[in-house]
């Protein structure tokens, strides 16, 4: 194979991982990453304010403000006292839809126990000063109970409804996954509360004895992707065990089977319960992956700044494998996928469509970036 003939693969390969073409597809690449900033310590979420800004979390405990220009300020000052650690820490973070008139943010985190023994997610409501250096009037607005020994699987992506209310996902914390289908505790569900927190009076479990009101379903392992979708309703990925990550819809009152049901194993093999993947009254995912590729953060993109093949499509981070998964949909149903961003091997955190119609995605490292995909 000559140097020249060498060196057309290698543009048909770089070629291929942003179109999601594959290694045959002869057509110009429809987006490349371009850094809005880097020296992020493992970011979480990202969120848009208004002039072009970004407020991002570290995980370590740390949130800072990004400008238009990519210059990352010092660390606001206000937070809570965070359990950082594993899987724990400063998570996802929110601006409210009316951040403009209110300077509203939400944002997530792993809440410890007086005690120091235990840990849960908690959200919190806070109004960032009109100079951005700090929090006030901060208000823990929801406590996942209860809180448990451990620093995994806290869910915590935060989503604002079209009605005002948020939606909240929740892990099972990992060694209390039997607990994700009972109904006297948080542990693997979605809970949606009120901004102040209090309890839409139409959750499906209001009122109900034996059952805590914030629930809107269960049955989960770990959200860590969320999304409205632009019918307006509330999507999700989770992350199965050894396999069996899955995108869920998730509706009122509905059970989604976990550990009941699943399509992974447990880690090093092995069924999990009776080893069953379909069960009565137990929710099948729209879509699952084996081998997990571990799920992050996921968007549709509803703009046409990357031309039509791409608009409507739903974007989904792999931590495991490092690529920005970009799935088509027809009916309801995945058709197709096509892994973005391959070539830089970077563990994908989140992804959202900004005010500009184009993808920002955080990548979850040491030296962390926020990246913005620019079309071609």
């Amino acid at each position: 194979m000559n140097f020249r003939f060498k060196a057309l693969i290698r543009l048909l390969r770089r070629t291929a991982v942003v179109t999601g073409l594959g290694f045959y597809g002869f057509a110009l690449a429809q987006a490349r990453p371009e850094t809005v900033a880097s020296g992020l310590e493992d970011p979480w979420g990202v969120s848009f304010l208004p002039g072009g800004r970004f407020v991002v979390t570290e995980r370590p405990g740390r949130l800072r403000l990004i400008g238009g220009d990519g210059k990352i300020g010092a660390p606001i000052a206000g937070l809570p006292a965070i359990a950082a650690g594993g899987q724990g820490g400063l998570l996802d973070v929110l601006a409210d839809s009316g951040f403009e008139k209110n300077r509203t943010l939400y944002f997530c985190f792993s809440e410890p126990e007086a005690s120091g023994s235990g840990n849960s997610t908690a959200l919190a409501s806070t109004q960032l000063s009109a100079d951005g250096a700090r929090l006030e009037n901060l208000k823990i607005i929801f406590s996942q109970k209860p809180k448990v020994a451990s620093r995994a699987h806290f869910g915590c992506r935060i989503v604002e409804a079209r009605d005002g209310t948020l939606f909240l996902t929740l892990g099972d914390r990992f060694s209390r996954k039997e607990d994700a289908q009972k109904l006297d505790n948080h542990l693997g569900k979605v809970v949606r509360v009120n901004k102040d927190g209090s309890v839409p009076k139409d959750n499906p479990f209001a009122g109900k004895a034996g059952a805590l009101p914030e629930i809107w379903s269960y049955g989960h392992r770990n959200g860590q992707g969320a999304t409205l979708a632009p019918d307006g309703r509330f999507w999700m990925t989770e992350h199965g065990p050894q396999g069996g990550d899955e995108i869920n819809i998730p509706q009122a009152g509905r059970n989604y089977g976990w550990p009941v049901i699943t399509y992974g194993e447990n880690y090093g093999g092995g069924k999990i319960g009776d080893g069953i993947t379909a069960k009565d009254g137990m929710e099948q995912p729209l879509h699952y992956w084996v081998p997990s590729i571990a799920t992050s953060g996921m968007a549709f993109l509803t703009s046409d700044r990357y031309g039509a093949a791409w608009k409507g499509n739903l974007f989904v981070g792999s931590l495991k494998f490092g690529y920005l998964d970009r799935i088509e949909l027809k009916d309801g149903k995945v058709v197709a996928e096509h892994k973005l961003l391959a070539d830089g091997r970077a563990r994908i955190r989140d992804v959202k469509q900004g005010p500009d119609g184009l993808l920002y995605v955080l990548t979850d490292e040491a030296d962390g970036k926020l990246l913005r995909l620019r079309p071609n």
